[in-house]
């Protein structure tokens, strides 16, 4: 089997591992293991193939991890409404008891806090925020 061929495999192996686990830093280093296999298709030493390699997929994986993809959210799951649902719905309070009340919300009584700035009014609200068994609503 040829240099290159190896590497290539290298890279496929890589490329499979990151469908399993989601990331894409995998993905960065078999970009690196496909540079390799160039190097060696076109006829470059074996030091000069794994240099080549490990300075792009270094370069990837750094480029990577300074871009929106390679940072995580710096957003709490409380108020994400990716991780809980009930971000962004809507609920009615028929009242308010210093800026607090409780509203029949999914079927079961929810206790709801008023963000702060909004007005303290009977009416339709939106959900921003879950803190435990609270509801924190803002003007809708």
């Amino acid at each position: 089997m040829s240099d290159w061929a190896g590497w290539l495999i290298g890279a496929g192996i890589l490329v499979i591992a990151e469908l399993f686990t989601g990331t894409f830093y995998l993905l960065m280093v078999a970009i690196g293991l496909a540079f390799g296999a160039l190097a060696a298709f076109v006829g470059v030493s074996g030091p000069l193939q794994t240099l080549s390699a490990a300075a792009v997929g270094l370069g990837a994986t750094f480029v990577l991890h300074r871009s929106r993809f390679g940072r995580p959210s710096r957003r709490g799951a409380a108020n994400d409404p990716s991780i809980n649902l009930d971000i962004g719905q809507r609920v009615t309070v028929p009242q308010w008891q210093d800026r607090r009340a409780r509203v029949m919300y999914r079927g079961a009584l929810w206790d709801v806090e008023l963000r702060a700035g909004a007005p303290a009014r009977p009416g339709d609200f939106e959900i921003v925020e879950v803190q435990g068994n609270r509801l924190i609503v803002a003007d809708a």
